[in-house]
């Protein structure tokens, strides 16, 4: 399938040397946070794909989906507009400062149209899509994290990146870990996984939804990417980690989040990649890996998560140590 070169790829795997001496295993994470800046994370290699298809088949708007501060739908917009094409973002949630991913789709030209909380996104957008098309315009949905079987296949050519890196490195990892919000990214690596026979663990860690959810998810579409009989029992989603919820962090996960930037150098995000690594690194300790040697992790991006309201949260905290 044709793709766009849009991200700056192949991102680099980083072993995390002070991380991998405390907890005895070889930690490794994946800098997908390197692919870009306005297109940053993994939502562009899912982009390069959909984008591409659209081109292909004369659609001229866009129109997708997220939350108000939504990495995908900042992505999105940058790609439409380095493709000349319509972008309209349908965001659900409240407004609390306008900043981060919010301000950038506005920069990027983006049509912004701000939802409740408690609204459907998939009707929203229908309704948007019905409008527009009665403008005579071509539009092509996307749903929410670019997650379908099109942007699978952004991480299918991950996976395929990864293995690559192996054979330069001269390392075998064990497991691949990663934050799962919308699962067509876990989606790209488990069925590139199967295909390839190699029987790596796909592990990932659920940001909002219980297990079952993202599993559903991740069937439908592997099962849109191939219509096959796949046994899905290898699936492995801990859904353990979610805390307060989406986008809500507690004291005690942003202090570890402050932790590895400290000792590692890496920012992880309040949203995603540090709920995820943080239960990595908890289940790690508690000998869930002790079968384990090398583990990799995939850095998805998103520091834009770090809101005014956040960094708030962040100053309590350090005063807080402070103090103590």
């Amino acid at each position: 399938m044709r793709k766009l070169n849009i991200a700056n790829l192949d991102t680099p795997i980083k072993k995390l040397e002070k991380l991998s001496d405390q907890l005895g295993k070889n930690i490794f994470v994946k800098r997908d946070d390197f692919t870009g800046i306005e297109v940053s994370g993994n939502k562009v290699r899912k982009l390069e794909y959909i984008i591409a298809y659209a081109l292909d088949n004369g659609y001229e708007t866009i129109i997708t989906t997220g939350a108000v501060q939504s990495n995908h739908a900042r992505a999105t917009a940058a790609v439409c507009a380095m493709m000349d094409l319509e972008c309209h973002l349908v965001l659900r949630g409240e407004v609390k400062e306008y900043e981060g991913n919010l301000f950038q789709d506005d920069m990027l030209g983006a049509n912004v149209n701000i939802i409740p909380p408690s609204a459907s996104r998939e009707e929203a957008m229908e309704e948007l899509k019905q409008k527009l098309e009665a403008q005579q315009k071509k539009v092509l949905t996307i749903p929410v994290g670019a997650s379908n079987a099109i942007g699978s296949y952004g991480y299918i050519n991950c996976y395929n990146e990864i293995i690559k890196q192996e054979v330069e490195m001269g390392i075998h990892f064990d497991s691949i870990n990663l934050a799962i919000g919308s699962g067509g990214t876990y989606a790209g690596l488990w069925y590139a996984n199967e295909e390839a026979d190699i029987r790596k663990k796909i592990i990932g860690y659920s940001v909002d939804q219980i297990a079952e959810v993202f599993k559903e998810d991740v069937m439908k579409i592997v099962n849109d990417l191939e219509d096959t009989n796949h046994h899905f029992d290898s699936i492995t989603i801990n859904d353990s980690y979610i805390g307060l919820g989406y986008g809500q962090a507690t004291d005690e996960e942003l202090a570890f989040y402050m932790d590895v930037a400290k000792n590692e150098g890496i920012i992880l995000d309040p949203v995603y990649t540090g709920k995820a690594f943080k239960g990595l690194v908890t289940e790690i300790k508690n000998g869930n890996y002790d079968d384990q040697e090398n583990i990799l992790f995939i850095h998805t991006g998103g520091q834009q998560g770090y809101t005014k309201e956040m960094r708030e949260r962040i100053k309590g905290v350090l005063r807080k140590n402070d103090r103590s």
